[in-house]
């Protein structure tokens, strides 16, 4: 496996390249996968970029975000609807290339977090001792809002700690704590649609990953 290119880290830094076998435990990766790589999943990606930086106040460190498609764009930029919703957050959407998600990116990933129930459904598919980490946003959402946060590491101990504790108090709940309705868990596809639609679409994405970044940091947004 090679290093990932550089911008694809939180701080835009080049990686060291690791092998399939004993990957670093000291960095903690999240995945966001749509299909094209040019919509949902760079929104997703930037804006979780974005809350980090304001909660945590440091760009790269140990928690490194990326995306991908199922059916990814490689190399295209991400659509300029997309850049526009960014910018109305106050998030960098610049220097984003679309990838098709390859195995390697699922073995790498600590947690992926994908756009609809398909998504997640191919990326189990992969193999890779996925599915625990696994889940939709809107799923993983529901799951971390139920979780105490007094029960995760603090950051003294370590944001990758906290991180993974997370992941593992969120697979626990999956079984016990049911969407209401199937289409609760979707983040449905802006591709094509009007920049109103995108904007609602940014919504309902940002809605989504403020617990989730607040979670992972022990940090709330500032008010």
């Amino acid at each position: 496996m090679t290093a990932p290119e550089a911008g694809r880290g939180i701080g835009g830094l080049a990686e060291q390249t690791t092998t399939f076998v004993g990957l670093p435990r000291d960095r903690f990766r999240i995945l966001h996968v749509s299909t094209g790589n040019v919509c949902r999943s760079p929104i997703t990606e930037r804006l979780t970029r974005h809350f980090v930086r304001e909660r945590l106040g440091i760009l790269g460190g140990p928690l490194i975000v990326e995306s991908a498609g199922t059916w990814g764009h490689e190399g295209a930029p991400m659509e300029a609807n997309a850049e526009t919703v960014l910018a109305d957050f106050g998030a960098d959407a610049s220097g984003f290339v679309g990838r098709e998600l390859l195995d390697e990116h699922v073995i790498r990933a600590d947690l992926v977090l994908t756009a609809t129930r398909d998504h997640r459904a191919q990326v189990i598919s992969m193999g890779h001792s996925a599915g625990l980490r696994t889940f939709t946003l809107k799923e993983f959402t529901r799951l971390v809002n139920a979780i105490d946060p007094a029960t995760l590491p603090s950051l003294e101990e370590g944001v990758v700690a906290r991180a993974r504790a997370l992941v593992r108090a969120a697979a626990a709940l999956r079984g016990w704590l049911l969407a209401p309705t199937a289409e609760a868990d979707e983040v449905y596809d802006p591709y094509g649609a009007p920049l109103t639609f995108f904007r609602s679409i940014g919504e309902e994405i940002h809605q989504a990953l403020d617990p989730v970044v607040t979670a992972l940091t022990g940090v709330p947004a500032r008010t």
